[in-house]
C-alpha cells in the first residue's frame, strides 16, 4: 500500500431508507438489516476498512435514536468507534464537515474516506485499488469522488460527466460535470457515450482540504458544523453534537455545497460491484435469480411465476402466476409493488406517517439498548410482551403511574428489584410488580434472558415511565 498514514472511515448512517419498507423503519432502518449477506449493511461497510494497518477506527455520524443500534452493530464487528451524534437531519454536507472537523483535531492532513452506511460492494479488492488509486490526488488537494461504471441505465442515479485526465494513465480526472438524475433516455444517451459514469457517493480528500473548501463555498454550513463539534459533548461512548449550533446549519448535499462548486473536484472510474441499495428492484438486481428470474428469501413457494422479489420474514409466501413484482411480508405488514414502481414505496410511508400509523416507525420487535421488546397481544386495559436482556443488561430503575406489571421468567435468571427487594427469578418463576413502584429488570447471567411480560392498566403507552437510575443515559 502506498498510503504514509492510514486513512480516516467517515460512515454515514442517518438515512431512514424509506423505499425499503416495510423491513426499513424509522427506528431501524435499511443499514441496519441484512438486506444482502448474512450481516448488516452497516456491519458489512465497517468491514470494509477493517484493516488496522490502513485504516483509523472509523468515524460514524448517525442520530440519536440510532445511537444503540449502531453501537451494537459496531461492537459486534469487534471494532473501535466515534459515534457522532446528529440532534437534527441536515444532509450529508453538515454530517461530513464534524468528522472533518473531528479528523483535523487529529491532524489536519488525515485523507478521510467517505461512505455510506448502506451500499453493496462485490468486489474488495477493485474497492481498495481504487481508493489506493484516489490517494495520491487526495494528498495533493483534489477532493475525488468515485464513479462507478454504469451496468444499465438507470435514473435512480445522479451521473458524473468525467473531464481530462489529471494524472499519467488516466487514473484520476477532473469531473467536468455532476448530473442529476436523468429520464430514461438520457440514461440510455449516458452509458451509449460512455462519458458519464453514476455518482456513487463516496468521498477522499483531507480534513484541511475539505475543511477550507465548505469554508470557501459554503461557509454557514462550515461555521454551524465546527461549532457543534467545538462544544460537543461526549456522552458515555457517543460524542454529542451542539444542538443549537448544529440546527443553524442548512440541510444541503456535500454535492450541492461543495463537488458542485470547487475547481478542485475529482474522480476515479472503476467497476467495484457496486450497488446503492436504495430500493426492492436494487435488490432483486443483485440477487441470486433462479431459473425462471425470481429472487426468493425465506419459505416461499413460487410457482409459474417470473422476475420477482419474494421475501418472508415470517410465514410462507405462495406466489403463482405472477411477474415482474416485489413481494416482502414481516410481522406486522405485506408490501405487494410492481418492480418498476419501487421508488413509489415511499409514498406508502408518507401515507402511514401522515394517517399517525405506527407501522413506518418501528416493527413489531423494538429494539432497546439492553435488548429488545415484542408486542404478542392486547386488548382494553392489557397487553403482554416479550421482553429479551442481553447477558449483563438491565432496563433502567422505574415506575409507572397508570399500569402494572406481571414479569414470568421463560428462560435466563433475572434479578429484579421491586421497591426496597431485590430478588432472583428464574425459570417457570414470576413476579409483580405493583402500580407506581419503583422497579428493574436485570440479567446476570451469561445467556439471554427472555422474560413474559404482562401489563394492565388504564393507559400502557411507553411514554409513561420516570426513570430514576439509567445505565444508558436517557432522560
Amino acid at each position: 500500500m502506498s498510503s504514509l498514514r492510514p486513512i480516516q472511515p467517515v460512515i454515514l448512517s442517518g438515512g431512514s431508507g424509506s423505499r425499503l419498507w416495510p423491513m426499513s423503519r424509522e427506528l431501524h432502518p435499511k443499514q441496519l438489516l441484512p438486506l444482502h449477506g448474512p450481516v448488516s449493511m452497516i456491519r458489512a461497510t465497517l468491514d470494509r476498512v477493517s484493516q488496522a494497518d490502513r485504516y483509523l477506527p472509523p468515524i460514524i455520524v448517525t442520530n440519536e435514536a440510532l445511537r444503540f443500534a449502531v453501537a451494537e452493530e459496531a461492537r459486534i464487528g469487534g471494532r473501535s468507534t466515534r459515534i457522532v451524534l446528529e440532534p437534527c437531519a441536515r444532509n450529508t454536507a453538515p454530517a461530513i464537515t464534524a468528522a472533518a472537523a473531528l479528523a483535523h483535531a487529529d491532524d489536519p492532513e488525515t485523507l478521510l474516506l467517505v461512505m455510506p452506511s448502506d451500499h453493496v460492494i462485490g468486489n474488495l479488492a477493485a474497492f481498495h485499488a481504487l481508493v489506493e488509486a484516489a490517494e495520491t490526488a487526495a494528498r495533493q488537494g483534489q477532493l475525488v469522488t468515485f464513479a462507478m461504471a454504469p451496468t444499465r441505465p438507470e435514473t435512480g442515479y445522479g451521473y458524473i460527466r468525467l473531464g481530462p485526465p489529471l494524472t499519467e494513465g488516466g487514473a484520476v480526472h477532473a469531473v467536468a460535470a455532476f448530473v442529476e438524475k436523468p429520464d430514461a433516455a438520457r440514461a440510455q444517451d449516458f452509458v451509449a457515450r460512455g462519458d458519464h459514469f453514476w455518482n456513487s457517493g463516496m468521498f477522499l480528500f483531507s480534513a484541511r482540504t475539505f475543511l477550507d473548501e465548505i469554508y470557501r463555498h459554503a461557509p454557514e454550513v462550515g461555521a454551524a458544523a465546527t461549532s457543534a463539534v467545538a462544544r460537543a459533548m461526549v456522552d458515555l461512548d457517543f460524542i454529542r453534537l451542539d444542538a443549537e449550533a448544529f440546527a443553524a446549519a442548512p440541510s444541503i448535499s456535500i454535492d450541492y455545497a461543495v463537488m458542485e462548486r470547487t475547481d478542485r473536484a475529482a474522480t476515479v472510474r472503476g467497476s467495484i460491484g457496486w450497488t446503492d441499495v436504495g430500493n426492492w428492484n436494487e435488490l432483486w438486481s443483485i440477487g441470486t435469480r433462479d431459473e425462471a428470474g425470481n429472487v426468493c428469501q425465506g419459505d416461499v413457494v413460487a410457482l409459474d411465476s417470473r422476475d420477482c422479489y419474494l421475501r418472508s420474514e415470517t410465514g410462507l409466501i405462495a406466489a403463482v402466476g405472477v411477474e415482474n413484482l416485489a413481494v416482502v411480508v414481516t410481522d406486522d405488514a405485506v408490501l405487494v409493488v410492481s418492480r418498476d414502481r419501487a421508488q413509489d414505496v415511499k409514498l406508502v410511508v408518507e401515507h402511514l406517517r401522515a394517517a399517525g400509523r405506527s407501522e413506518q416507525v418501528s416493527h413489531v420487535q423494538v429494539h432497546r439498548p439492553w435488548g429488545f421488546f415484542q408486542t404478542l397481544h392486547s386488548g382494553e386495559r392489557f397487553q403482554v410482551k416479550r421482553l429479551t436482556l442481553k447477558p449483563g443488561a438491565k432496563i433502567s430503575l422505574q415506575k409507572h403511574f397508570h399500569r402494572a406489571e406481571h414479569w414470568v421468567v421463560v428462560n435466563g435468571t433475572a434479578q429484579v428489584t421491586c421497591g426496597e427487594e431485590t430478588r432472583i427469578v428464574r425459570e417457570n418463576e414470576s413476579i409483580y410488580i405493583p402500580l407506581g413502584e419503583v422497579h428493574r429488570l436485570e440479567n446476570p447471567g451469561k445467556i439471554p434472558l427472555n422474560v413474559i411480560e404482562v401489563q394492565s392498566g388504564s393507559y400502557l403507552g411507553e411514554d409513561d415511565i420516570v426513570r430514576f437510575v439509567d445505565t444508558y443515559g436517557r432522560g
